[in-house]
């Protein structure tokens, strides 16, 4: 019988196995966070979502062409103003990459979105956005919140309803 590839004193790249299975650790809790967020946003849970970031934190929503604190309004404006067409979304969050880890705790991340609607008289589901989220995670009282979110869309035109957070 041989010996598994990767053994407590021979893992691939030559990294001590612990290192590895924080990383593998760390990469599934942010994969496990933007589960639950997108799964907050899909529900309309937006109180919720709120909940997702530090009381400092950045949150933006901008063109791939200008790449270069609205949480709580959106949220507020969303729950108290109902001025466009009732729809369901979907988040789909992938390709989820840990940038770096700095030494303070902050962790820099990256993962692709889709977002697809339906609106409430249509029969059919249209892509509403597309793009990149581009993350900074701080641990607030050892659980991950996001300190800041830049998401970078690529579709050329926007919806009406950007007032939609993604």
């Amino acid at each position: 019988m041989s010996e598994p590839a990767v053994t407590r004193h021979s893992p691939p790249d030559g990294a001590p196995l612990d290192s590895q299975l924080q990383a593998m650790l760390l990469h599934h809790e942010i994969e496990s966070f933007n589960a639950r967020y997108a799964q907050a946003l899909d529900e309309q849970r937006l109180s919720d979502w709120a909940e997702m970031f530090t009381d400092d934190a950045l949150y933006v929503i901008l063109s791939r062409e200008n790449y270069k604190r609205m949480i709580h309004d959106r949220a507020f404006a969303l729950m108290e103003t109902s001025m466009f067409a009732p729809r369901y979304l979907r988040h789909i969050i992938a390709n989820q990459v840990v940038v770096s880890v700095e030494s303070n705790g902050t962790i820099k991340s990256r993962a692709n979105y889709v977002v697809l609607q339906v609106l409430f008289d249509r029969p059919d589901a249209t892509l509403h956005q597309v793009g990149v989220y581009y993350d900074v995670f701080r641990r607030v009282g050892g659980e991950l919140k996001l300190a800041e979110r830049r998401c970078v869309y690529d579709n050329l035109l926007v919806s009406n309803a950007l007032c939609i957070p993604v």
